[in-house]
């Protein structure tokens, strides 16, 4: 097992779906569920939606890690039915759709994608959200955080001021250009 710099811990919320069928034809009518896999080993699934039919609800919150070197995450949708569990369709979520040089850390992303069966065609959309956690919550959720006044730890990163204005509560809003320490 790789050290835990060799992962990134993502926050994912599986909001809900919009039109699911089976078959391309028959709206799904319950139980649909989603399986989030970050890698070959590592998943999670939420709770059914026994009442939501085509268009469920879940509003599930995932933590979990995913390796630095991935380019992606799967989610797929899912129901139960008397014969066991069908696939309704997949989405392949990519890295870049939530990590890039100039977002800030602990973004939240609110994201849809389409769904593809098996026969890859289109099957629903999937909303969803997603945070990459940053390395101080990460920390700090494992219990190994530090105040922003202990010795040794700084603020991820920290700007050269280029503009800016005062605003009623006396902060001021200044517009920079990061320097990563």
């Amino acid at each position: 097992m790789g050290s835990s710099n060799d992962l990134r811990v993502l926050e994912i919320t599986v909001i809900s779906g919009e039109d699911l069928r089976i078959n391309r034809k028959q709206p799904v009518k319950k139980n649909a569920f989603v399986t989030i896999k970050t890698d070959s080993f590592k998943e999670q699934t939420t709770k059914m939606d026994k009442d939501g039919g085509g268009y469920p609800a879940w509003d599930e919150k995932f933590v979990m890690d995913m390796p630095m070197h991935a380019r992606y995450f799967t989610a797929e949708v899912r129901c139960k039915t008397a014969a066991g569990s069908r696939i309704v369709g997949t989405a392949v979520i990519p890295a870049s759709d939530f990590l890039g040089d100039y977002v800030p850390e602990n973004y939240l992303h609110f994201l849809s994608y389409r769904l593809w069966d098996c026969h890859g065609e289109r099957n629903g959309i999937l909303n969803l959200s997603v945070r990459v956690k940053s390395s101080s919550s990460v920390r700090n959720a494992y219990g190994g955080g530090c105040s922003s006044h202990s010795a040794g730890c700084s603020r991820p990163w920290s700007g050269i001021a280029v503009g800016g204005q005062q605003v009623s509560n006396g902060e001021g809003v200044v517009t920079g250009i990061p320097v990563w320490s």
